[in-house]
């Protein structure tokens, strides 16, 4: 159902409540003790009309909800709050909403509230005041807690809406929902779990490009799957959530003191990059705090610059005013102690002053130590974020870095990968597959090592040797080049072999392997008895004095699909608690990033007489994984651990895959891949095209294309003379979830060069999408915006979507004829007689069509 009736219920002109419950008669003295602008309709149970009149919002009962559903059927009626109720009503309920035509929030919720109209419609006996935060929850007792909490201290509201058993509404509605509200500037989450995690994902990148999106999710360490690898230990549920929050662009909180510090700053200000903070202050011990409290939160990326101490008014107006103006200065934090003869409120006066002549987006934070509501009304009314101590306000500089920072990095262009080596996903299936029908839940060690080569990760040579004898004749050739070995021990019952001595390193000659190999089996058979011995995998000694040992691997996660794991390695990689964890699939730029957020990083880097190691090549097998994670779901977890890293490029030393046999557990990955399937040849004339889905890396060739189109193409293609192409515009055009956002790009062979391409972006609902085309103006009149078109219609068949449409200026004859021969229907904007709307029903136009490969001449 569209997004159009949430809209409705979650800002109700019109609410109609079905008494009969405690619950419902709570939520209509709440709305008749504050000034709703709408109108209230009460019904008692035994009231409820065959026919209900229109109705933004429904309140009733869960005892009542499926007759209030039956007569709301086909009535206008927009959504329907449960207040009561439990998770067993929520399936029924869900259904007869379905049925109904009508948004169910429920059942078991709190309630919602639109402070803008006077309604609060919850249970909190709070009066909430307009204002520009949303607030979406999932607990009672947490949304209780913050409503309440803000009510006291006076804290606005755009809209509240909790969520309670979920039946119908969601994380992802709400997301959509106040991602597009004008009135919301930041949107607080308080959430238990993500349920639909492709979904949320969608949702969630979207609102955060758009405005701060603050998660509050209390830390909840479920009994984790059989962690049979390194990077099953590290990835927890909890790990997970913080993976997919970091990869959708959304701040993660503690609790709600750092909540509401969070929404203050990131509510008022924002920052191309926060990460220099100059201090201004009328005492230097307050300074000194200040400075202090930045030190202990690592906020410096330099040196700490020494903090302005002023006296006057007239002195913050010029202190500030000439920091904000200085290249080296990202942020000022201004603080103020009571101090006679200068008054609190002049000063507080010439720094908001000293803000609104700044003629660039730095921000000025505030702390007015002892200030009243005087103060805080001047801030507000300049925009600047203000907090009662200044570690409060060190706390919020904070999350305007973190939340820079996160924008910069997601907004990032990646580096291009080599095309010309594709992997062999056809040939890893079929080895895991075999795996997986002889009743295997592990790779064999060689069969690790075809799986690397196919993925092209490096891995030391090994062979595999059925006893300690031909162990031995295996390592003579590694002797006689002058090399020692390693040897281990291969049982399909032990995970890690270090942990019954099943590893022995810098063995010399044949008789040290044989020793070693004694030794091995002896142990092995004290420490596990039950445990086979299959053979030993005989290794050369990986001798880089210098390499760094790093960690890299996946495990599956129940909710997210697979999660990829990067930090430092060893046999005590998750308690040295070094690793960071990120959603697949990966590119370069966000490989990178989980490289960057992991403390091995800083040594990563030349340090003393050590170089720098190859951290692309590092970030290359990360991407490798995440391939390895998309395109094959029959593999669990997978450790690559040590993996060497130095200035020469990496090696993996050792590594296991962990088979999942029951398809039923396989996931695939909650952020879709990318859809490589739907690469197609086009061939015009003697003109030759290679047609395939964008990826964030074409930003470049965009951008070149866009240099080769006329001005006056530009202007019928945006309706406006454009001139240059932001690194942000263009990030927008190029960077896709390939679920709600789809593009395809056409490249002209031989050159290389970007010819044309077409985009879709579809509602939240996934009903309908509008599209735009593109192309080189050299390119014009010879097929290719047609053949573009049809793919992308293709494409939106496949999604299942019902409606593909746009809007094109009426002077545009070519564009226009083209849709009305593709079948579009053509009418006026009643808004602007200067554009036509053009519309394809596609249940119309032909059915579902597969995804394939394509090669078309035409």
């Amino acid at each position: 159902m569209t997004l159009a009736l949430l809209r409705r219920a979650l800002e109700p002109m019109t609410v109609t409540a079905i008494a009969g419950s405690p619950e419902t008669d709570v939520l209509v003295a709440q709305i008749r003790s504050e000034p709703y602008r709408g109108a209230l309709t009460v019904l008692s149970d035994g009231d409820v009309p065959a026919a209900l009149p229109p109705s933004d919002l429904l309140i009733a009962p869960a005892a009542a909800a499926e007759q209030v559903l039956a007569a709301a059927a086909g009535q206008d009626c927009a959504g329907l709050l449960v207040p009561d109720g439990t998770a067993a009503d929520a399936g029924r309920l869900r259904r007869a909403a379905r049925a109904a035509g009508v948004r169910l929030l429920g059942p078991s919720s709190l309630g919602l509230a639109a402070p803008r109209l006077g309604l609060n419609a919850t249970a909190v006996p709070v009066h909430l005041a307009a204002g520009s935060l949303a607030l979406v929850a999932q607990s009672n007792s947490v949304a209780a807690g913050i409503l309440a909490w803000a009510g006291r201290r006076g804290i606005g509201f755009a809209g509240a809406v909790v969520l309670g058993e979920g039946a119908d509404v969601d994380i992802a509605d709400c997301l959509d929902h106040f991602g597009a509200d004008p009135s919301t500037r930041t949107i607080l989450l308080a959430i238990d779990d993500v349920t639909d995690a492709a979904r949320f994902l969608s949702s969630a990148r979207a609102a955060a490009r758009l405005k701060p999106v603050l998660v509050l999710k209390p830390p909840h360490y479920e009994p984790p799957w059989p962690a049979l690898t390194h990077s099953a230990l590290i990835v927890t549920g909890d790990a997970a959530h913080d993976a997919a929050f970091h990869r959708a662009g959304l701040l993660r909180v503690s609790d709600l003191d750092e909540l509401f510090a969070a929404a203050e700053t990131l509510g008022r200000a924002r920052a191309a990059d926060a990460g220099r903070l100059a201090i201004v202050s009328n005492g230097e011990g307050l300074a000194a705090l200040a400075a202090a409290r930045l030190r202990q939160a690592g906020g410096m990326d330099r040196q700490l610059r020494e903090p302005a101490i002023v006296r006057t008014a007239q002195d913050y107006r010029e202190a500030v005013a000439r920091l904000l103006g200085e290249s080296d200065v990202d942020a000022v934090l201004a603080l103020n102690a009571p101090l006679a003869p200068d008054d609190a409120a002049d000063c507080a006066r010439a720094l908001a002053e000293a803000r609104a002549a700044s003629p660039g987006p730095k921000p000025v934070l505030a702390v007015w130590v002892g200030g009243g509501e005087e103060m805080a009304g001047i801030f507000a009314a300049a925009g600047i974020p203000s907090f009662v101590t200044e570690q409060d306000a060190i706390v919020g500089f904070q999350h305007l870095t973190r939340h820079a920072r996160l924008l910069k990095e997601l907004m990032a262009t990646p580096s291009v990968l080599d095309e010309g080596d594709q992997p062999d996903i056809a040939a890893a299936a079929v080895l895991v597959e075999r795996a997986i029908a002889q009743g295997r839940a592990w790779l064999e060690p060689d069969e690790v090592a075809q799986l690397l080569a196919l993925f092209r990760i490096p891995a030391l040579g090994l062979v595999i040797a059925g006893n300690a004898a031909e162990a031995a004749t295996a390592a003579r050739a590694q002797f006689a080049a002058g090399r020692t070995v390693a040897l281990k021990i291969v049982s399909p019952d032990v995970a890690h072999k270090s942990d019954v001595g099943g590893v022995e390193l810098d063995l010399a000659n044949e008789e040290a392997v044989r020793e070693a190999a004694g030794r091995m089996t002896e142990r092995l058979r004290q420490q596990r008895p039950e445990a086979r011995l299959t053979g030993f995998m005989v290794q050369p000694m990986a001798h880089r004095a210098k390499a760094r040992e790093l960690i890299a691997g996946f495990s599956v996660d129940p909710r997210f699909g697979p999660v990829i794991v990067f930090g430092r390695g060893g046999t005590a990689a998750e308690l040295i608690a070094d690793t960071h964890v990120a959603l697949p699939p990966l590119d370069l730029a966000s490989a990178e990033s989980l490289i960057a957020r992991t403390r091995v990083s800083r040594i990563l880097a030349a340090y003393r007489d050590v170089p720098a190691a190859d951290r692309r090549a590092i970030a290359a097998v990360l991407v490798a994984l995440g391939n390895i994670a998309s395109a094959l779901p029959q593999i669990r977890a997978m450790d690559l651990n040590p993996i060497l890293a130095d200035a020469n490029g990496v090696v993996t030393v050792d590594a296991r895959v962990v088979l999942e046999p029951d398809p039923a557990r396989r996931r695939r990955p909650a952020i879709r891949p990318y859809p490589g399937s739907w690469s197609s040849q086009l061939v015009l004339g003697e003109r030759r095209f290679f047609i395939r889905p964008m990826k964030p890396e074409d930003e470049l060739l965009i951008g070149a294309m866009l240099a080769r189109v006329t001005a006056e193409d530009l202007r019928l293609r945006f309706f406006a003379p454009l001139k240059s192409f932001s690194h942000a515009f263009l990030a927008r055009l190029t960077q896709l979830d390939y679920a709600r956002e789809m593009a395809f790009i056409a490249i002209e062979e031989g050159s290389g060069d970007a010819a044309g391409a077409v985009r879709l972006h579809a509602d939240p609902g996934h009903v309908e999408a509008e599209y735009a085309i593109l192309l080189r103006s050299d390119l014009k009149g010879i097929g290719l915006g047609r053949a573009l078109m049809e793919l992308i219609i293709d494409w939106a068949k496949a999604e299942e979507l019902q409606r593909v449409h746009s809007q094109v200026l009426a002077e545009n004859g070519p564009m226009l004829a083209l849709c009305r021969d593709l079948g579009f229907e053509i009418t006026l904007d009643p808004d602007d007689v200067s554009v036509k709307r053009v519309a394809l029903d596609l249940s119309a136009a032909g059915g579902k069509r597969r995804p394939k490969r394509r090669s078309r001449r035409g």
